[in-house]
């Protein structure tokens, strides 16, 4: 075929894709219909889950099933918003990984809310200001984010997807490398990344600033300045991507709960977090564990933290592979509540794909 001819399959393609998009829009708003009616969640993680899963099975290729699952989740995102413009809080300020994690479970249609600190999310979707809140959890650099945790400990929000995001930082300036004289990032980003400055910018000096996105900002505007920052910030601040991907690990990964008013469905592929109070007793931990080790749970994750109300007294945030509703999570979680002062299930919820 001539160049012509395929410009011209594409366009008829194009009109079918369109047609077919609008098919599906109308179907999605039947269904906002019925859940206005039964005032159920507008955003489904398991249902999105489900859809992405489906689309993997049957992707035959040319285009990664990266592209796919990036394409269709713009899809869900832009019809959401004919169901209800769902408002999603996060970390601010904007162009943050913060920022990222949430367009890449909501998508560029919803209504974002960049806010100072993980307590504001809390409070604002705990009094439903905002439907979502999107917040760090871990890092596999640095371990868990205290400020989410401890909040759980007094809230009542419930955790409903969670997010891997790969953390790649760049190095981004206006100016040739040579002439590079300081470097802005957040201090962990300039962590993360300090073997490699250490060699490639041995001179240059090392700025703290608040944000990635705020870093960005001013080596915009500054001669001879740097960031260590995402590549979102560098299209938002329009500076050059000078070196990608200059963290010292290529490990590096953070995690991001979304928390809202819901319990998510059976997907057949979860995770539960919970929150424990062991009594005060010898062995109580070995006891709490050893029911999950009997039923054969794997636990993913296992954490302490003070627990703020008596001196020297502990909570323990636990990650478990598999649904509060299949019966042998719910029996574990019997069995563990008698050995425990207190037992919050946090959330159950479809185990996150890593996200680059």
């Amino acid at each position: 075929m001539t160049l012509d001819e395929l410009r011209g399959a594409i366009d008829g393609l194009d009109s079918r894709i369109l047609e077919l998009l609008s098919e599906r829009a109308k179907c999605a708003l039947g269904i906002a219909d019925i859940k206005r009616s039964t005032q159920a969640a507008y955003y489904v993680p398991e249902r999105e889950k489900a859809v992405f899963d489906r689309l993997r099975g049957l992707n035959k290729g040319p285009l990664p099933d990266t592209a796919i699952k990036a394409i269709y989740r713009e899809v869900m995102s832009a019809i959401r918003s004919l169901e209800k413009n769902i408002s999603v809080a996060f970390l601010g300020p904007s162009d943050t990984f913060s920022h990222m994690a949430a367009l890449r479970v909501f998508g560029v249609t919803a209504d974002y809310h960049p806010l100072a600190t993980v307590a504001d999310i809390f409070t604002e979707v705990e009094r439903k200001r905002i439907d979502y809140g999107v917040v760090p959890v871990e890092s596999s650099m640095g371990g868990g984010v205290y400020d989410t945790l401890d909040r759980f400990i007094s809230s009542d929000l419930k955790i409903v997807n969670e997010i891997l995001l790969h953390i790649c930082t760049n190095l981004l300036a206006n100016c040739p490398m040579d002439r590079i004289e300081c470097v802005y990032s957040k201090d962990n980003a300039l962590v993360q990344c300090r073997n490699w400055l250490r060699v490639n910018l041995p001179n240059a000096k090392l700025v703290a600033v608040s944000s990635t996105a705020e870093a960005a900002r001013i080596a915009a505007q500054e001669e001879g300045a740097a960031a260590v920052a995402s590549a979102l910030a560098a299209k938002t601040y329009n500076i050059d991507i000078r070196v990608s991907s200059i963290e010292d690990s290529p490990n590096n990964y953070t995690r991001f709960f979304v928390m809202g008013h819901q319990f998510a469905k059976p997907t057949g592929k979860d995770k539960t977090s919970i929150l424990i109070s062991s009594k005060d007793r010898p062995g109580a931990l070995y006891s709490l564990l050893t029911p999950f080790h009997n039923a054969d749970v794997n636990l993913t994750r296992i954490e302490s933290r003070p627990s703020r109300k008596k001196a020297w007294e502990y909570v323990f945030f636990i990650d478990l592979l598999g649904h509060i509703d299949e019966p042998k999570i719910a029996g574990v979680l019997e069995q563990v509540g008698e050995y425990c002062a207190e037992l919050k299930v946090l959330g159950s919820y479809p185990q996150g794909d890593i996200e680059e």
